[in-house]
C-alpha cells in the first residue's frame, strides 16, 4: 500500500504562489504516474496535473496551463505543483494521487491518495 502525505497549501492573495507537495514516506511511488486533482464545495474532484513516472510526460487542465507545473525527485520520492499566478477559482482542496491504470482525467484510475490540503484564494 502506498500512503501518500500532502504538505504545502494556505491562503494566498490573488496573483500569488504557492506550491504543494506529495510524499510517500513508507512506499516508493517511483513507477507510478502522480496526478493532482482539487475539489471546490459543492463541485466534483477535477483534474488538475499528472506526471508520468519518469516525468518525461505532464498534462495539465486548461485552467491551468501556463500557470502550474507539476514536477517531481524520485530520489527523494516527492511530487511538486508549483503554483502561480493564483486566483480566486484556484480555491479548492487539493489532492494527489498514485495512478493505477487507464485515463489520467479520471479520479477512478488513480488507487492511492493524499489527505487532501487546502487552498484558498482571496480576490
Amino acid at each position: 500500500q502506498v500512503q501518500l502525505v500532502q504538505s504545502g497549501g494556505g491562503l494566498v492573495q490573488a496573483g500569488g504562489s504557492l506550491r504543494l507537495s506529495c510524499a510517500a514516506p513508507y512506499r516508493t511511488f517511483s513507477n507510478n504516474a502522480v496526478g493532482w486533482f482539487r475539489q471546490a464545495p459543492g463541485l466534483e474532484r477535477e483534474f488538475v496535473a499528472v506526471i508520468a513516472w519518469r516525468g518525461d510526460y505532464t498534462s495539465y487542465a486548461d485552467s491551468v496551463k501556463g500557470r502550474f507545473t507539476i514536477s517531481r525527485d524520485n530520489a527523494k520520492n516527492i511530487v511538486s505543483l508549483q503554483m502561480n499566478n493564483l486566483k480566486p477559482e484556484d480555491t479548492a482542496v487539493y489532492y494527489c494521487a498514485a495512478h493505477r491504470s487507464g485515463s489520467y482525467q479520471d479520479t477512478s484510475s488513480y488507487n492511492y491518495w493524499g489527505q487532501g490540503t487546502q487552498v484558498t484564494v482571496s480576490s
